[in-house]
């Protein structure tokens, strides 16, 4: 299989098996030829491939956290007795779960929960409670013919969700039946109205390829909720409306939402402070957590010293990519994946910059083959700067591959290096495209583009790293299947609309905006609502191949929509990434850092 065609992908010469006593003592082996490799110092050296010209800089910004700040955060919800108090809510609430039997209220706490960030807690009483709503005959019949409008949005978006649509009798037409029974009495003074036309809103963007009466009621549910008379309204419902109306629900940073969305529901008139007790405390402990692995994270990036001198150019970015990371799966069980994602998006951009600003072709050629070869003694041509790159790249990747294989005895070594192998690759076809001063068509451009934008080492870490893994399921991994390219499609995509004109001005490789206008001879703002319209219809290709995805790995099958949904949020319209001194500094701190007050 190929990724691109100028640079075709050799397959696995052996898969992916559980870890033999050679495989064992291979990466043992690696591991001490890494540690007693003699440490390299950024000074300036006479090893350098060619005399090139003087590189560019991107003149990033120093980061805003200092590692004795993150050191000295508190663990305000680490004692037992928050552990006990939340256990005695949840059981509270699982009590909730099973006394409620008004339908519509049913839905409404399970979409609460959703929302709220506590559906992990719950997560068999709610499948089994959409289960048996979705499959009566009796309650899909009732929604529609009393054109409920409220309640079948409701329930087609908990069912996607929670992975139950194989199980529903609730379909596409019959929400669209019931769409049309209510758009003919659709009452804008009534609130049950309103949130019905809210709901379908939000249910439209789970569409896929073909659904375009799906499209057409979305279409039309944003018309009504534009043109209402906000005055008619609770401030509350006002604010969720205009809230979805920039992002829709399905788009979201999920961790994000969920600390705006406990602020919300505490401002509604008929909140439960059970739940809203449950949230915030579980929240902050949660948090905790969080700071207890960023801390980990911080140390193991000021030892690991690629923050120095000859690296200055590079983006210092580690709480950054630990706030991506949490964006990828936040639930508390999976901190392994969430410490391997914040080590690989941290020298991906470490990487990511030698590529952009720094490396002569020459070498990057040689630094391509390096990574290929995966042995730190064919980097001797190399100058040090990107010898102390790829030290700590082979022996972190290792010690990630060693660490799991002590307790699955799986070695999982040979796919992420595959993933690194691709990626510097596809890193290469940009500077060589940058070197020679061409503009690819769109379609050539992403073709590379997935790759290059750097989320498959993520992804497939995630994969590998689940608890659940099995030889199996480790044989069967696929580099790379449509579902991942369209993930990652949607991720340069975003990412190109927040960034690329920036990185033009830094001296970077045209990106899709520049290469749909250069090839059609169109504006930039007509090359922009291209794009934005390529973000729909990928986002349609990823719902249509998650839905065929129900038998895998979970951590791996939420990751898949959460990696475009954290783009989404880091690169709406700014690069809240590498300008980290902005909103996303704020959003760090309200998810990470600072608790909620009771």
């Amino acid at each position: 299989m190929a990724l691109y065609v100028s640079l075709p992908l050799r397959p696995f010469s052996k898969k992916p098996s559980l870890l033999s006593s050679s495989s064992s003592q291979r990466l043992k082996s690696h591991r001490r030829l890494l540690a007693d490799f003699r440490p390299l110092c950024c000074l300036s050296t006479a090893s350098a491939v060619s005399s090139a010209p003087a590189p560019r800089t991107a003149n990033y910004q120093p980061t805003i956290w200092d590692d004795n700040y993150i050191q000295s955060l508190p663990m305000d919800f680490m004692d037992e007795r928050y552990i006990y108090r939340r256990d005695m809510l949840k059981d509270q609430v699982k009590g909730l779960i099973d006394k409620e039997h008004d339908l519509i209220k049913q839905l409404e706490l399970v979409d609460a929960l959703y929302q709220l960030g506590l559906q992990y807690h719950f997560d068999s009483e709610i499948k089994e409670l959409l289960s048996s709503i979705s499959s009566s005959t009796v309650n899909i019949n009732n929604l529609i013919e009393n054109g409920n409008l409220h309640g079948s949005a409701l329930l087609f978006r908990l069912l996607w969700e929670y992975d139950i649509d194989n199980a529903s009798l609730l379909r596409v037409n019959d929400l669209i039946s019931c769409f049309n029974k209510k758009r003919e009495v659709f009452n804008p003074y009534n609130e049950h109205d309103v949130k019905g036309m809210l709901n379908l809103y939000e249910a439209s963007y789970l569409g896929i390829e073909g659904e375009e009466e799906l499209d057409e009621a979305g279409k039309v549910a944003m018309k009504h909720l534009i043109g209402l008379d906000r005055s008619l309204l609770s401030p509350q419902l006002v604010k969720e409306i205009d809230h979805s109306l920039e992002i829709p629900l399905h788009w979201r940073m999920q961790r994000l939402h969920n600390r705006c969305f406990i602020d919300a529901y505490g401002r509604r008139e008929d909140f439960n402070p059970t739940l809203l007790e449950l949230a915030k405390l579980d929240f902050n402990i949660v948090q905790s957590i969080y700071k207890t692995e960023l801390q980990e994270m911080s140390m193991w990036w000021k030892n690991l010293g690629l923050v120095c001198t000859e690296l200055n150019f590079i983006r210092d970015r580690l709480v950054e990519s630990y706030f991506w990371a949490v964006g990828f799966t936040f639930q508390p069980e999976f901190g392994r994946s969430r410490k391997a994602i914040t080590k690989i998006i941290s020298l991906v951009t470490t990487i990511d910059d030698i590529y952009d600003v720094y490396g002569t072709l020459d070498e990057l050629e040689l630094f391509t083959n390096v990574v290929a070869k995966w042995e730190i003694d064919a980097s001797q041509q190399l100058p040090n700067y990107m010898k102390k790159c790829l030290l700590a790249l082979f022996s972190t990747m290792n010690d990630i591959a060693i660490s799991f294989s002590m307790e699955k005895e799986l070695d999982i070594l040979p796919c992420l290096k595959r993933t690194w192998v691709d990626l510097s690759k596809a890193y290469l076809v940009e500077a060589k495209w940058y070197h020679k001063g061409y503009t690819p068509a769109l379609n050539e451009y992403l073709d590379n583009a997935w790759v290059s934008i750097a989320i498959t080492g993520a992804l497939i870490a995630t994969y590998c790293l689940s608890d659940d893994l099995t030889i199996e399921a480790l044989n069967d991994l696929e580099f790379y299947p449509p579902i991942i390219r369209h993930s990652c499609k949607l991720v340069r995509l975003y990412d190109d609309l927040g960034t690329s004109m920036e990185e033009i001005k830094r001296g970077d490789v045209p990106k899709s905006i520049q290469c749909y206008m250069n090839e059609k001879k169109v504006s930039e703002h007509a090359a922009k609502d291209y794009i934005k319209f390529l973000i729909k219809i990928y986002w349609k290709k990823l719902n249509q191949e998650h839905r065929m995805l129900s038998k895998c790995l979970q951590p791996f099958r939420r990751a898949l929509l959460d990696v475009p949904r954290s783009a989404q949020y880091f690169y709406n319209d700014r690069d809240g990434y590498a300008e980290s001194n902005s909103e996303t500094k704020d959003h760090i701190k309200c998810v990470i850092i600072e608790p909620i007050p009771f």
